[in-house]
């Protein structure tokens, strides 16, 4: 069986808190003896991968598989050509050199349901949105490759996994995948 699942802020990407204050996947009617394949922090939001076959989370997530996951980056300030393209060669984070990656200014951009909480506003500071393709998946990887070069990331969207959008569905909400769906996701 695999599952989408359009991931809220503030949730967890397990089923046991483990003492965090956040809600968990345990409150959101998931079958029985499905786990996540991979992560999004909690501050992240959209499409998660659950499944119960085992030897699908190195299928997907393995970098040396190449398979693609795109985001969408609500960040501080209006980027330049130049601050996408050092995006998209790579950059320093903690000691690791990020994978090549594919990075464009989102056009038009895109109307994105409210968050709650809301993201941070500032008056003087203009927000705009960026789409990152990565074939890796580091610890909160895109916000700190946004951070590295000048523009925080106040909002990450996971919209899709290999070949399958997130689509209509609405945050909190999951559905089994058909067999041509999980062609798209698998390849």
């Amino acid at each position: 069986m695999l599952i989408a699942f359009h991931k809220p802020h503030g949730v967890l990407s397990q089923f046991t808190a483990d003492g965090s204050p956040n809600r968990t996947l345990a409150g959101f009617g998931l079958p029985p003896r499905v786990y996540a394949l991979g992560r999004l922090d909690a501050d992240s939001e959209g499409l998660l991968l659950l499944s119960d076959e085992a030897g699908l989370n190195s299928r997907l997530l393995d970098p040396e598989h190449g398979h693609p996951r795109t985001y969408w980056a609500q960040v501080e300030r209006v980027p330049t050509p130049e601050s996408l393209a050092t995006l998209a060669r790579g950059v320093d984070i903690q000691g690791y050199r990020t994978r090549p990656c594919r990075v464009w200014m989102l056009d038009p951009q895109p109307e994105v349901p409210p968050r709650d909480p809301p993201i941070r506003f500032r008056k003087n500071v203009p927000d705009c949105w960026i789409g990152l393709e990565l074939v890796e998946g580091k610890n909160r990887q895109v916000r700190r490759m946004t951070a590295a070069v000048g523009h925080p990331t106040l909002r990450l969207l996971r919209v899709r996994i290999g070949g399958f959008d997130l689509g209509v569905l609405h945050a909190g909400q999951w559905r089994e995948l058909t067999p041509g769906e999980r062609r798209l996701v698998l390849g």
